[in-house]
C-alpha cells in the first residue's frame, strides 16, 4: 500500500536528516489527508498516484518560471522534488508509446477531426493514467487530429 510506503519513507528521511525528501513526503501525505477529510473517503493507491502526479505537475510548471528568473538554488531544489515524486509514480511512457495508444484510441472512438478531441483525450487519459502527463497526450492527439 502506498500510504504505508510513504510513512516508512518519511521515517527514514527523518532518520537520515534528508530535509527535502522529508518535506516532499509530508506535503504528499498532507494532500492525501486533505482529500480524505474533504470527501470523507479513504483513497486507494490509484487515487494517491493521481495526487502525486498533480504535485509533480505543479513543480514542473513552476520550474519554467524559476528557469526564466535564473534562480539556480530553487531550480535544483524543484528538480530534486520532481525526482522524489517520480519514485512513487508508475514508469513514464515514451512519446512513441503514447503515440501508439493515442492512435488506437482515435480508431476506437472513430475520431476524425479536432471536434472529437475531448472524447479522444478522455479515453486516452483513462488508458494511460499517470504514466504520462496530459500535455504529452494533448500534443499527440493534436498531431493526429489536425
Amino acid at each position: 500500500m502506498l500510504k504505508e510506503k510513504l510513512l516508512d519513507d518519511l521515517k527514514n528521511s527523518m532518520k537520515e536528516k534528508n530535509i527535502v525528501r522529508k518535506n516532499v513526503i509530508q506535503m504528499v501525505r498532507a494532500a492525501i489527508l486533505q482529500v480524505e477529510k474533504d470527501k470523507q473517503i479513504t483513497l486507494d493507491d490509484n487515487q494517491i498516484i493521481d495526487i502525486i502526479a498533480k504535485e509533480s505537475k505543479k513543480r514542473k510548471d513552476s520550474l519554467v518560471d524559476y528557469e526564466k528568473s535564473g534562480r539556480e538554488d530553487l531550480i535544483n531544489e524543484i528538480k530534486e522534488e520532481i525526482n522524489i515524486l517520480a519514485e512513487y509514480l508508475p514508469k513514464q511512457l515514451s512519446v512513441e508509446e503514447v503515440e501508439k495508444i493515442v492512435k488506437d484510441v482515435i480508431a476506437e472512438v472513430g475520431a476524425t477531426s479536432m471536434k472529437d478531441m475531448g472524447k479522444v483525450m478522455k479515453t486516452a487519459k483513462e488508458k494511460i493514467g499517470a504514466s504520462s502527463d496530459g500535455r504529452t497526450i494533448n500534443e499527440e492527439v493534436k498531431k493526429f487530429l489536425s
